[in-house]
């Protein structure tokens, strides 16, 4: 997939040399590193060093013993991973977390979120998504994509948190042609904002909120501006069902037909992709990416996104959260060992998905899945300096037999010590450095009693699939 402004690797002596003083230097750790052929390795003693946002160097702590450094960070007893990337959410539904529990998704949508969304003001989404970044980087998530409304304030705060972001404007065909015109606007005007950090795409809802009219418009204008498209698609077996019943074709099938598997597609879910969309996805011409959202699925009651048969038709699988009002939290580390475990039973085979492919789902395909798998995903020369330490000392990751499995089933999102960006620190010994947590509480406390208002009978959509 091909982000807008994506940046790439360089050659590491380009960026400096081996004899320059680095700019950032992490010695001690266990590095989480890929070999040629992509399987997961760990590298103990290990040492990274940082010049000009990108990584220049993965060796040993012996090698760069007397190597100079303007910031150092001693990361013995610790485990440093490639930056966490959380591949589809809503960022600024945080401030609905827990608004609506326990219900079936079209009641959760028509009778709670969607009257609320009606109430939303920029302040409320700046004020939410800066609450995400927070949780986001206290849990070693350094890339997220987000698909919501408001994107301009989005965007800033990604500036200001230091985070890296592939954002879409969302839209649906009820808004007229102007939706699909302020989703391509924000597009071009923003991709490679935030020094790069900022990616961008178009984000069209959903194929039962936006008609296929629409959804070629989109897949034209991808072609013509070389953005990617971010959508939700096949969300659920229920969807699947209802669109053969009123379209003769799945979600994924009409992706086929209105070209949106042409060009570069991020689709959010797929819970409802069957074996008959297995023809439309291995003829697909674009670069078609997943991103699975499994605690979400399970309070909605839906399946799992059925990553065997994904895999099987090579298309990469990344991890996600969705919007905390469906999932409650942007934990990707729980993403990933609900992945590994809910595979599991889903396939009744306790080989799939292992530890170490739960790791590469969350490494190098969700970076993939985001349309950055050159440039960040793994650590190693030339890739972008997203970076998180992850403390393994507590009584819960003690002893450590398999690192792989302590990582995804034992680690929590507690254990991240330290989250680097571009070389950046945006939180150190669980500090956070870029986000004020109380005042942002407080103020978006303050505004909570106007913002779930539902009262007034508005809805920005009606759920209908």
């Amino acid at each position: 997939m091909t982000a807008s402004a994506a940046p790439g690797p360089a050659d590491p002596v380009a960026a400096g040399g081996p004899g320059r003083p680095a700019d950032l230097l992490i010695t001690g750790c266990t590095a989480l590193v890929h070999d040629e052929e992509e399987r997961v390795r760990f590298v103990e003693g290990a040492a990274i060093v940082v010049r000009d946002g990108l990584i220049a160097d993965v060796t040993t702590a012996d090698a760069v013993a007397g190597l100079d450094a303007v910031e150092r960070i001693d990361a013995r007893g610790q485990a440093a991973l490639p930056g966490l990337v959380n591949c589809h959410t809503h960022a600024p539904m945080v401030a609905l977390r827990g608004v609506a529990e326990d219900l079936p998704v079209e009641e959760w949508f028509n009778d709670h979120i969607w009257p609320i969304e009606s109430n939303l003001g920029a302040r409320d989404v700046e004020l939410g998504a800066s609450l995400a970044c927070a949780e986001l980087i206290r849990g070693g998530v350094t890339t997220f994509a987000d698909h919501y409304f408001a994107m301009d304030t989005v965007a800033d705060v990604v500036a200001d948190t230091g985070l890296r972001a592939l954002l879409g404007q969302a839209y649906f065909s009820s808004q007229g042609p102007e939706g699909r015109a302020a989703s391509l606007d924000f597009a071009l005007r923003r991709a490679g904002d935030a020094d790069g950090r900022v990616t961008t795409c178009l984000a069209p809802h959903a194929p039962y909120t936006v008609d296929d009219t629409d959804l070629a418009a989109t897949a034209d204008l991808a072609r013509e501006h070389g953005l990617p498209v971010h959508l939700h698609a096949a969300e659920s077996r229920d969807q699947t069902e209802h669109s053969l019943a009123r379209h003769g074709a799945t979600p994924i099938e009409i992706l086929r037909r209105t070209g949106l598997l042409d060009v570069d597609v991020l689709i959010a879910h797929g819970t409802g992709i069957v074996d008959r969309d297995r023809a439309a996805l291995a003829a697909a011409t674009g670069r078609v990416a997943v991103a699975s959202a499994p605690r979400g699925y399970l309070k909605f009651a839906w399946d799992p996104t059925p990553v065997r048969l994904l895999a099987e038709l090579g298309i990469p699988v990344g991890l996600a959260t969705d919007g905390a009002a469906s999932n409650n939290s942007l934990d990707v580390w729980e993403s990933m060992a609900l992945t590994a475990l809910v595979q599991k039973s889903a396939t009744g085979d306790p080989r799939w998905l292992t530890s170490r492919q739960a790791l590469h789902h969350a490494t190098l395909q969700s970076a993939r899945a985001v349309g950055l798998g050159d440039a960040i995903g793994s650590l190693a020369p030339g890739r972008r300096a997203d970076v998180v330490l992850v403390d393994l000392s507590g009584p819960h990751t003690q002893p450590v037999h398999d690192l792989a499995a302590t990582l995804v089933h034992s680690a929590r999102s507690a254990d991240v010590t330290t989250t680097i960006v571009d070389g950046r620190v945006l939180m150190r010994d669980r500090k956070l450095l870029t986000v004020d947590v109380p005042a942002v509480v407080g103020e978006l406390t303050e505004r909570l009693p106007g913002l779930v208002e539902r009262g007034h009978g508005r809805r920005i959509q009606e759920y209908d699939a």
